[in-house]
């Protein structure tokens, strides 16, 4: 067992751990953000993708006792509140970028940075930065049609 210390969404937590405790596991088991979906466990299917320190990562790929010290971001703390969605979150309803929805929060973590890094992107360069999230329901063009508009609503 492994103490951790580590920030998710603003929020500090202090947890005991196995060794062998999947990070996407830990934060939906322990912590009851069950955001991040776990799909393919391999690391190929991008639905259990959140933020550590601010970049896109798999946490089905990575163990709770890797984010000792560490701060992550899920897909729970997007929104401002409740009633206040992040605009990539507005963009997707707006668009019509989800059908069921398993995919959609690790496309969001996957995309916050993205836009940070590009805020005028490109088609292709949309469809690159997702082609690690599998999507079985919209065909991606409605996702690329949200980001679109979620950067112009980030400007």
């Amino acid at each position: 067992m492994h103490d951790i210390s580590l920030t998710v969404n603003g929020q500090s937590y202090e947890r005991r751990v196995e060794s062998r405790l999947l990070l996407s596991d830990f934060l939906r088991h322990e912590l009851g953000l069950s955001g991040t979906h776990v799909g393919c466990e391999h690391g190929v299917c991008g639905a259990c993708t959140i933020l550590f320190d601010g970049q896109p990562i798999r946490s089905c790929l990575t163990f709770a006792v890797q984010a000792n010290g560490h701060s992550l971001a899920t897909v729970e703390g997007l929104a401002k509140s409740q009633s206040e969605l992040h605009p990539l979150q507005e963009a997707f309803w707006e668009a019509h970028g989800l059908q069921c929805g398993f995919c959609t929060a690790g496309i969001l973590m996957t995309l916050v940075p993205f836009l940070q890094e590009n805020p005028d992107p490109s088609e292709n360069e949309i469809r690159e930065a997702i082609s690690g999230n599998l999507c079985r329901c919209t065909g991606y063009q409605h996702i690329v049609d949200a980001v679109k508009l979620a950067a112009e609503k980030m400007k």
